[in-house]
């Protein structure tokens, strides 16, 4: 690899740097919340807020996971990996999925622990806690998937998943805490059954978020559309006469195009290899497509 990198591999590790940054963010946000979260708990008398801590605790640790998976996926590629190190960023994701599950699963098991044991019933002050905590974590969920559209990251769009259970733990910690307040003696599990419910909402989210993720890293075929796409640049070039096979698979924030390209049979073979370098460099030229390698075989049409 040259020196300065070329740069469709430039862009890519640009994008996997602003994404490393906001997960930096992300994990900045997490600590803090966790810290307000646990004081909250337990000055306030309810375990679901402590568990709402122990998950943003949770989250600063997958956190982690994704911005290294960042770190690797903006490695330019060299001799051991020559189509780059983009897989990282889905390996990352799925590892957050994962910790998601263990996550929810440590919550369901605690809050079950809490219904069945008597205990006090939560104060009153942890409502306007939890509200803000709440829309914090939506705005910060839609502003990270955002950017995982943009950069067209599953890790990104996982972390804004996890932010997004987050507070929905936090709201269904809301509803508990006021149904308890409300209902005086006899309500006291409510936040408890409050957060056994955000369990199940938080893995029906995860499988899916999982399946995105496993997907990436099982090579599983690129929307029609982004295909069609990627076929009408290669068919614009000059001295293309139609195409035959065309693979395209995501690696972490870029695509890698693999294309059977058909031409006039009775072209040199420098004029075929020509056509191939100026398809090759369309594609990596479409921005929009987020090429970062191309693979061109050139067959003669039958004519």
């Amino acid at each position: 690899m040259p020196t300065e990198l070329a740069r469709h591999h430039a862009a890519t590790q640009r994008r996997a740097q602003d994404s490393a940054r906001l997960v930096l963010r992300g994990i900045a946000l997490n600590l803090t919340l966790a810290i307000v979260k646990f004081a909250g708990g337990i000055f306030g008398h309810t375990y679901a807020l402590i568990a709402d801590g122990a998950e943003s605790l949770l989250d600063v640790f997958s956190s982690i996971l994704v911005w290294a998976g960042f770190r690797v996926a903006a490695r330019p590629p060299d001799a051991d990996h020559p189509y780059g190190h983009g897989k990282a960023e889905p390996l990352a994701a799925l590892g957050v999925t994962l910790i998601i599950f263990l996550a929810a699963g440590w919550i369901a098991l605690h809050a079950v622990h809490e219904i069945v044991t008597p205990h006090r019933g939560p104060h009153w002050f942890t409502l306007p806690l939890l509200a803000v905590i709440v829309v914090v974590k939506i705005g910060f969920s839609r502003r990270m998937a955002a950017a995982g559209t943009a950069a067209g990251s599953t890790a990104l769009d996982v972390e804004a998943l996890h932010h997004w259970s987050d507070a929905m733990t936090s709201a269904a910690a809301f509803v508990g805490i006021s149904l308890a307040i409300m209902g005086g003696k006899g309500w006291e599990v409510a936040d408890d059954w409050a957060a056994l419910f955000a369990c199940v909402v938080i893995v029906f989210n995860g499988v899916r978020m999982f399946n995105h993720a496993l997907s990436d890293v099982m090579d599983t075929a690129v929307p029609t559309l982004l295909e069609n796409e990627i076929r009408a640049v290669a068919l614009a070039v000059p001295g293309v006469r139609a195409l035959d096979k065309v693979r395209v698979r995501k690696s972490g924030l870029s695509h890698l195009v693999d294309i059977q390209v058909r031409v006039d049979g009775e072209l040199s073979v420098r004029a075929g290899h020509a056509i191939a370098h100026a398809v090759k460099d369309a594609l990596l030229a479409s921005a929009t497509h987020a090429v970062s390698d191309v693979t061109v075989h050139i067959e003669p049409t039958n004519d």
